[in-house]
Order: structure tokens, then sequence, then C-alpha cells
């Protein structure tokens, strides 16, 4: 068991770990000696309140730089709420946050400038092509050479050949990748990504891991936020459960497995899934 989780009772036979208290950018900020040293997101004892409904109720939580972090909920546990205080969209009723070294209620500013943030819709302009559209985001934050910036972006996000087409004609898998390519025109060295597959084909959200995945290899760090099970299982680093507006699990999977009694050896024959089965009569997911 790692430090700061400790066993509780199981529950209807489950045994669970809770965890002891502990917009988009222009330019991206690197991180100074003593911000490289800490996480690229510190969030402790945060707090939010809609009137009566208490959303979040002491959310701690930290996010490595470099990593994939899955914060997993069902609908309404409070995700979004807190991707919006960390994007300085909202603020808090307690509690602090930090992103890349800035305090989001002191210090907005450098934290606006530090990170992109991809809501649960993709934000693309339909009447211009996917190279426009980047590069029309290029020169709104005064990048230098807007169309290096976006061809490169294209080629990264395997959109070359359909950079020169109409948005309105690409696939939802692909408008995704193209809304994620966006958000990282500057280098933010933090991206939220709001329930990035929602509403998307099994084919589209596998477009779309391999475009976090992308992100990941290149050092940013990425908070995704789910109601997937297999996404978290299949991108993170590390996975939160968000319930009842706290976090209770916080771990990697390995760890979150260990919570669990030993599974006993046994044979099995496995059947195939309906995610095998549907690719294996479409085929793999085409990069165009």
């Amino acid at each position: 068991m790692t430090a700061g989780l400790r066993r509780i009772p199981a529950i209807q036979g489950l045994t669970m770990t809770l965890r002891q208290p502990s917009m988009l950018a222009v330019m991206g900020i690197p991180p100074t000696a003593d911000q490289a040293q800490a996480p690229a997101i510190h969030v402790q004892g945060l707090e939010k309140s809609y009137k009566q409904l208490r959303v979040l109720r002491g959310v701690d939580l930290d996010v490595a730089r470099g990593s994939i972090v899955a914060l997993l909920g069902s609908n309404g546990a409070g995700k979004t709420t807190l991707v919006k205080i960390l994007s300085t969209l909202l603020r808090a009723d307690a509690g602090t946050a930090r992103v890349n070294g800035f305090d989001v209620a002191t210090q907005a500013a450098g934290v606006r400038e530090s990170i992109s943030l991809t809501g649960q819709f993709a934000a693309v302009d339909e009447i211009l092509s996917g190279r426009e559209n980047l590069v029309l985001v290029a020169r709104l934050r005064h990048v230098k050479d807007p169309g290096a910036i976006a061809d490169d972006l294209l080629r990264r996000f395997s959109l070359t050949e359909a950079g020169p087409r109409r948005v309105a004609t690409y696939s939802g898998g692909m408008r995704r990748r193209l809304d994620i390519a966006m958000s990282l025109i500057g280098d933010p060295p933090v991206v939220f990504l709001d329930e990035p597959t929602t509403g998307l084909d099994p084919e589209a959200r596998i477009e779309v891991w391999h475009a976090v995945r992308e992100l990941a290899e290149g050092g940013t760090t990425v908070l995704l936020t789910t109601q997937y099970l297999d996404e978290a299982e299949q991108l993170a680093d590390r996975i939160a459960i968000l319930h009842q507006g706290r976090i209770i699990v916080n771990g990697t999977l390995t760890e979150l497995r260990q919570l669990l009694p030993p599974a006993e050896a046994e044979y099995v024959q496995r059947q195939p899934s309906l995610e095998d089965v549907f690719l294996a009569v479409v085929g793999q997911p085409s990069k165009q």
C-alpha cells in the first residue's frame, strides 16, 4: 500500500481506500526551479457549493509533471466543477489550488498562461478547413510562423491529408483531435481534458486516446475527466475517483487492484467483447 492510502472495511464485498487529506494559453510558461520540483497541479481542501448543494467537500489532489491523471466519477460528481476552478473559470469557496506553481485565486493570469482547457464538445469552426482553424488560433495568440505551427500539429495528430478540407466533412474523432491540437498552440505545460470522448463512437474514442498519449509523450501534464472506466484504465498513469465531493481513491491501476482480494486462478474461456467484434468487422480506425 502506498503512502497516504489506508484500507477501510469491505462494503458489500468490496475493499476501498481513502486518501488522507494531505482559458487557453498564449505562451507556455516554463516552470522555475522551485516549480519544477513541485507537482504540476496541487489541490488541498477544495470546497464548492451551489446554494444548498455541496459539490466539492474538501478535495485533495496532486498531479505530477508530465503525467496523465484520470479523474473518474459519475455524472454530477463534481469533475467539471473542479476543472473550472483549476482553470480560473470558477472560484472555490474554500481550500487552495496551484497550477504550474501559480495560485488559482491570486495568480489567475499565470495559471491561464500555463494551461489549455478542452471542454466536452469540440470548439472548431466548421466553415474553415482544419489548417485554417489552426492558423487562426495561432494568429490570435501572436505565435510566430502560424503556418508552420499548423502544419506541425496536423502532422502530430495525423491530420495532414485532411488539413485542407472543411471541418464540416470531418468525423467526430477527427474534430476532437483537431480541437486538442488547437489547444496545444503556445505549448501549454498543463492541459485539462473534460470528458473528451463523450458522444464519440468506438473508433473515434480510440483516435482521441492516441492523441492524448501523444501529449504525455511530449511532456505535457494532462488532467483527464471521464466517466468511462476503460478510458481511465487505458490512458492514466494514476486514477483518482471523485465521489460525493471527495477524492476517495487515488493511485495507479496496480495499486487500486490491490485493494481487492487476490483473484483465484481458474481456467475461463475468454469470449470476445463487443468492442473486439466491432473493430474486427469495421477494421482498425484510420488516421484520416
